[in-house]
């Protein structure tokens, strides 16, 4: 059974009687039609994974969410009661051995004359994503429409954070099924890889695992970095570095990782067949679905 808990007290400075969230009924509604999250996009988010009663990468989420509120220069988001209406939410949502959680903060009325804010948890059972964990997912590569130095030459254009404006993000998706595929590789006009619509991609070069840094714009990931961990503790080498287009041919494998679906080996590339690496992936995926923290 699904979870709503309302947080009425979202932001750092922010006063009131009471609790600061409470559980209501899945479908209550908590934004209203003047919200400039829903007008304008104006807000955050993170989705967090949940297994056995356990958050995955819990503390790196809520630095994440609090990093991308100061990007669109949120009021401070209250990481304390972000985490107590986490826990919250779980104990209501029951013994779900795979679940998620996404937590919302937006800007708040857009009529109001005064600053707000508001925020809120939705928490329901994973969907089921055994055939992208273990098959895998055909990409396609898009142009993301800028280049490599976009974050930093362009800051105010908000790439790498996690907000809730998603508009470009589920038409790329739409593409890539208009094109016979799952997910999307984004590229930049200057011949670089960046990371998909929602997920991070690690490459294979011989025994070095390969991921792309967050400084071209993207967003951490971070069952991307946990993968990495993982393997650098099976003695493998790995780096976080540029990777130019033209050496996408010559990777032995590639992954797409996210913290619902965790690592989808990638069968097919714009066509073309990639070697998936089974045991691997699944050694890589039963791990990520162990973590306790």
């Amino acid at each position: 059974m699904p979870a709503l808990i309302l947080i009425d007290r979202p932001a750092i400075g922010m006063t009131g009687e009471g609790a600061a969230f409470r559980s209501l009924p899945v479908g209550t509604p908590v934004i209203t039609a003047t919200d400039l999250g829903v007008t304008r996009g104006d807000g955050i988010f993170e989705t967090v994974a949940i297994h056995d009663g356990f958050v995955h990468a819990g503390e790196a989420h809520l630095q994440r969410f609090a990093r991308s509120a100061r990007m669109l220069d949120l009021p401070e988001p209250d990481l304390d009661v972000y985490r107590a209406a986490l826990e919250a939410g779980i104990r209501e949502l029951g013994p779900v051995p795979d679940a998620f959680a996404k937590y919302v903060l937006t800007r708040g009325e857009e009529y109001s004359g005064t600053p707000g804010a508001r925020g809120f948890i939705h928490l329901d059972v994973n969907p089921a994503w055994s055939r992208e964990r273990s098959t895998g997912v055909s990409v396609v590569t898009l142009s993301r429409g800028y280049a490599r130095d976009i974050a930093e030459t362009a800051p105010w254009l908000l790439q790498g954070a996690k907000t809730v404006s998603y508009a470009v993000n589920r038409s790329v998706l739409r593409e890539a099924a208009r094109r016979g595929a799952d997910d999307v590789l984004f590229t930049t006009t200057d011949g670089y890889l960046l990371e998909g619509p929602t997920s991070s991609v690690v490459l294979r070069f011989g025994d070095t695992f390969v991921t792309t840094p967050p400084e071209s714009g993207i967003l951490p990931g971070t069952a991307q970095i946990d993968m990495l961990n993982l393997l650098q503790a099976e003695g493998f080498a790995t780096q976080i570095r540029d990777v130019k287009l033209g050496e996408l041919p010559y990777a032995d494998a590639l992954w797409m990782t996210n913290s619902q679906r965790l690592a989808a080996p990638v069968h097919t590339l714009d066509g073309t067949a990639v070697k998936v690496d089974s045991e691997l992936t699944a050694r890589i995926n039963d791990q990520l679905l162990r973590r306790t923290r």
